[in-house]
């Protein structure tokens, strides 16, 4: 049994709404649950319920992060999930990075799942921004992760951290914690290696998941090019949804088209349409 320490305060969140749907948001790979606040409101907006779990081992430190693998933050999606279906008669899981991945993981192995949202897919980082950075550390990451001291090795994501909005952009540059509380501003080398054992795992069941799947990418995305997505909709057993975005970078869910990821995610999951003008639209099908 693996033993890390929780954050001081809650840094979890859950919004009821009025249609019976839910849908289940996973932060990213060092990054923490309000991180999803944005895109919470605007399907919250729908009608839809929200819930935004903390993966185990993240919200404290690094050294707290690397006592977990990919399968505890499974566990962790899955004991929220599983809260969240006892009372919904539909729940989809919606994620950014890896936790777009660990969403389709349990997809895989919970037919009950009513499809997914995977934002920015990552399998290497390859993005025009992560180059030089990954191309250094890329050797370490799977075969030395297991060395101690390869293990603790960590690296400060590079500027623009995945943001195209420049207010957001400043603030995350400021101070850590500053955007998203909880959230670590180093990657430590054995959760990489998690991140990549999670992608070979989504390869190999990839097939299995025959539910829906939305998958949203930024054409411009600095830290994983849209060759992840096409990637991952090759593997997929259900049908795909694909979406490229023209004005935002890695973090889509936070940056400058978070609304209309927000929107794109309420149409998948059936939301009534909201009350309000109509809505501009600047993600282009993949095959457009």
């Amino acid at each position: 049994m693996i033993h890390y320490q929780s954050p001081t305060r809650d840094l979890t969140f859950r919004l009821r709404g009025t249609t019976g749907k839910a849908v289940l948001l996973i932060h990213g790979m060092t990054g923490a649950p309000g991180e999803m606040k944005f895109l919470a409101k605007r399907l919250h907006r729908r009608g839809l319920s929200v819930a935004a779990p903390l993966l185990a081992g993240h919200g404290v430190d690094e050294e707290n992060l690397l006592r977990t693998s990919w399968q505890d933050w499974l566990g962790s999606v899955r004991e929220a999930y599983r809260a969240l279906r006892y009372d919904h008669d539909e729940v989809y899981v919606a994620g950014i990075c890896v936790g777009g991945a660990l969403g389709l993981a349990l997809a895989a192995e919970d037919p009950s799942v009513a499809g997914a949202a995977v934002y920015s897919m990552t399998y290497r980082y390859d993005g025009w921004n992560m180059k030089a950075w990954y191309s250094a550390i890329a050797p370490y990451a799977t075969p030395f992760a297991g060395l101690p001291l390869v293990r603790k090795m960590s690296f400060v994501e590079p500027y623009p951290y995945g943001l195209k909005d420049e207010r957001l952009r400043d603030g995350m540059a400021a101070t850590q914690g500053a955007v998203i509380p909880g959230a670590l501003d180093r990657v430590p080398l054995g959760a990489m290696a998690e991140m990549h054992r999670l992608s070979d795992h989504l390869d190999s069941v990839g097939r299995l998941i025959h539910q829906p799947t939305l998958i949203l990418h930024a054409r411009d995305d600095d830290m994983s090019h849209p060759r992840n997505a096409h990637r991952l909709k090759k593997v997929l057993g259900g049908p795909v949804e694909l979406h490229l975005l023209d004005d935002c970078y890695h973090m889509i869910h936070v940056d400058r088209q978070r609304d209309l990821v927000g929107d794109l995610t309420a149409d998948f999951c059936g939301a009534p349409q909201a009350p309000e003008p109509e809505r501009r639209r600047t993600a282009e099908p993949a095959d457009a």
